[in-house]
């Protein structure tokens, strides 16, 4: 973690706007970068509050979590600030809310809309899997939209890291999403809690109302662990197909997330660039070689900064720019050369504020950088 630096104002780099929203153990705010314009959610997380509370640890295993995740349905955490009062998480910020609140106020919604939330939920989940972790409290209050309606999955408090041979027995999680074998306290390995999860999470999407729902906790618990609930006649043949095997009560026979991804329902209009699995954090390490790291210092960030960031993995802009470097160069562009042409630091504001919405294709063609963008489809 970044300390308070030597002016002693932590957030020096940022213009501190309103409160997003206030919790047990501190507030969020948006802020934006002074020099980007860049707009972020600040939590802001008081030591003393998360002492008391107990919840060091959460807090500590989402930070690590995150610091490693570079995925673009997964929130992204771009810098840690650390205070003897306060902890600052920089993260990034999404507009739109909550999927719950657009359940709540759509209903249910066609399959083609809820497919194009599915996918990508599938593709994040994937994504942790793959990096060894498990969720372990995904529900539409912990996914997020950005200002073009595409998911952020985020809150990686309750998540545990995976491991050969390991299995878990916390229970935690929100009731109505959690599969029988967590509410029932026995052993799991991880990835089919969150395919469960993810079942109901589909559910919710398609009908508009939860599988599971009691407000008697006993009652619920009851109908989770018999997998009691009734498909509408509305569904599809292949949604009403695909959901079952979700739901399934024996984890053991539960479909896995690579068979997900196979499935008739799923594949439908699925985005070029969900196809392929992401690739891991250790294979985008693997990708930081040294051609890489002088096209970042060509753009005029300071070399030393650029091997503290590595070695610390310091969240901070000029690691930001060096994995979305290396982001470009594993979905896009393997020559260092164009890179180097196309790329530089007015341009990365360019990209920056592409992100959050606030900037017209005239003023990437204004910097002769229009063949950058060969933009596909999230939708």
């Amino acid at each position: 973690m970044e300390g308070a630096g030597k002016d002693g104002n932590p957030l020096r780099n940022y213009r501190i706007g309103k409160t997003l929203g206030i919790g047990s153990f501190g507030k969020v705010k948006i802020a934006e970068h002074i020099s980007t314009g860049h707009k972020v959610a600040i939590k802001i997380l008081n030591r003393r509050k998360i002492r008391g509370m107990e919840m060091e640890e959460k807090v500590k295993r989402e930070i690590k979590i995150l610091r490693l995740f570079m995925h673009p349905h997964i929130i992204r955490l771009y810098e840690v600030i650390d205070t003897p009062a306060d902890i600052y998480v920089v993260m990034e910020y999404v507009k739109s809310g909550e999927l719950f609140d657009y359940i709540v106020e759509k209903g249910r919604l066609q399959e083609d809309e809820a497919r194009r939330f599915f996918q990508q939920i599938i593709s994040g989940v994937e994504y942790c899997h793959r990096n060894m972790v498990v969720h372990r409290d995904l529900k539409p209050e912990n996914l997020l939209l950005d200002s073009k309606c595409n998911v952020k999955i985020a809150d990686f408090g309750l998540s545990n890291v995976m491991r050969d041979g390991h299995f878990l027995k916390t229970s935690c999680g929100s009731p109505n999403y959690a599969a029988p074998e967590v509410i029932s306290g026995k052993l799991y390995a991880g990835p089919e809690v969150d395919v469960w999860s993810c079942g109901v999470i589909l559910y919710a999407l398609l009908c508009g109302t939860l599988p599971f729902d009691d407000e008697n906790i006993p009652n619920l618990f009851k109908k989770i662990k018999g997998g009691i609930y009734t498909l509408p006649s509305h569904l599809s043949g292949a949604a009403r197909d695909l959901i079952p095997r979700m739901l399934v009560v024996d984890p053991m026979k539960r479909i896995t997330i690579r068979e997900i991804r196979e499935h008739d329902w799923f594949k439908i209009h699925l985005p070029r660039y969900l196809t392929v699995p992401p690739p891991d954090s250790a294979q985008q390490v693997k990708k930081i070689d040294e051609e890489t790291l002088h096209e970042v210092i060509g753009m005029g960030y300071d070399k030393n900064l650029l091997v503290e960031s590595i070695q610390n993995r310091l969240q901070n802009e000029v690691f930001f720019v060096l994995h979305f470097v290396v982001f470009i160069h594993f979905f896009c562009c393997n020559d260092h050369d164009w890179v180097a042409r196309y790329m530089d630091r007015q341009l990365l504001h360019i990209i920056y504020c592409w992100t959050i919405g606030s900037v017209q294709p005239v003023a990437i063609s204004e910097l002769n950088a229009k063949k950058l963008w060969t933009p596909h489809s999230q939708t």
